[in-house]
C-alpha cells in the first residue's frame, strides 16, 4: 500500500472573506503571504503605502511558493493562505503541487461585498492589522475572477 500524496488546500477569497480564519482550522502546514509581508515590511498602508505592495509582494511570494514545493515533497499537508484571484495563478499553483508530487484542492471564499466592507471596517481598527480601504477593496475585486465550476476538479491543462 503506498501512502496518500500530500493534500494542498488553495484558498480563493477577496481580503476579509475568512481565508485565515479556515486556513487555521485545518490543522495542517499554514504559509500566509499576509503574515510574512507583514514580518518582512511591516502593515499594509501603516509601515509601508499601498503603492508599494505589489512590489514588495513578489519576492515573498516566490519565497513562499518554494517553501511549499518543500513541505508537498517532504510530505505535509498544506494551506496556502493567500488569495489566489486570477485563474492563471491558480492554474499555476495546482501545477506546481502537482509536480512536487501532490494533490490540491480549490477551496472558494465567497462572501458578499457589503460584508466584506464591514470585516474590513472592523479589521482595520486593529493596531496590528494592515489597512484595506474600499478603493483597495475595489481595485483587488475588479482584477479577481471567480472560480468556474471546472477548476474544482480534473486537469490544469497545458504546462
Amino acid at each position: 500500500m503506498t501512502a496518500a500524496r500530500p493534500l494542498v488546500h488553495l484558498l480563493v477569497g477577496l481580503p476579509g472573506s475568512g481565508k485565515t480564519t479556515f486556513a487555521r482550522s485545518l490543522g495542517v502546514v499554514r504559509l500566509s503571504v499576509d503574515e510574512r509581508m507583514a514580518a518582512r515590511h511591516g502593515r499594509l498602508d501603516k509601515d509601508y503605502p499601498a503603492a508599494d505592495h505589489l512590489a514588495l509582494l513578489g519576492p515573498v511570494v516566490a519565497e513562499v511558493r518554494a517553501e511549499l514545493v518543500g513541505h508537498v515533497r517532504a510530505g505535509r499537508d498544506v494551506v496556502l493562505d493567500h488569495g489566489l484571484g486570477r485563474r492563471a495563478e491558480r492554474d499555476d499553483y495546482k501545477r506546481l503541487v502537482a509536480e512536487a508530487g501532490g494533490t490540491w484542492r480549490l477551496v472558494h471564499l465567497a462572501v458578499p461585498h457589503d460584508e466584506l466592507l464591514r470585516r474590513l471596517t472592523s479589521r482595520n481598527q486593529d493596531p496590528e492589522a494592515g489597512r484595506i480601504t474600499p478603493a483597495v477593496l475595489a481595485w483587488i475585486a475588479a482584477r479577481s475572477e471567480d472560480p468556474t465550476d471546472d477548476e474544482f476538479t480534473g486537469p490544469v491543462g497545458p504546462a
